[in-house]
């Protein structure tokens, strides 16, 4: 499920808006939901921010050991077209 940002319309306007919205808010909801229109607080109009995305990072395996740890099997030339299993 993603996260999604908010912010207030008016973040410099005390008296309309809470301090939860003010500051920005993150919340969880199904992709197929309406984005929120307002502050679950103070009924507030709020807008979606951008934010980052968060990519996990791949790492490949960066010896022989680590990749024999991870299953992987280790092979190395030899000749022409021969391989030997490490």
């Amino acid at each position: 499920m993603p996260i999604y940002e908010y912010i207030s319309e008016n973040p410099d306007d005390p008296g309309r808006s809470c301090p939860i919205c003010r500051k920005g808010f993150e919340l969880m909801r199904p992709a197929d939901r309406a984005p929120l229109t307002h502050c679950l607080y103070c009924k507030n109009p709020v807008r979606k921010k951008i934010s980052t995305v968060s990519v996990p990072k791949l790492l490949a395996p960066t010896s022989y050991t680590d990749a024999k740890k991870a299953g992987f099997t280790v092979l190395q030339k030899r000749d022409t077209g021969v391989y030997e299993k490490l």
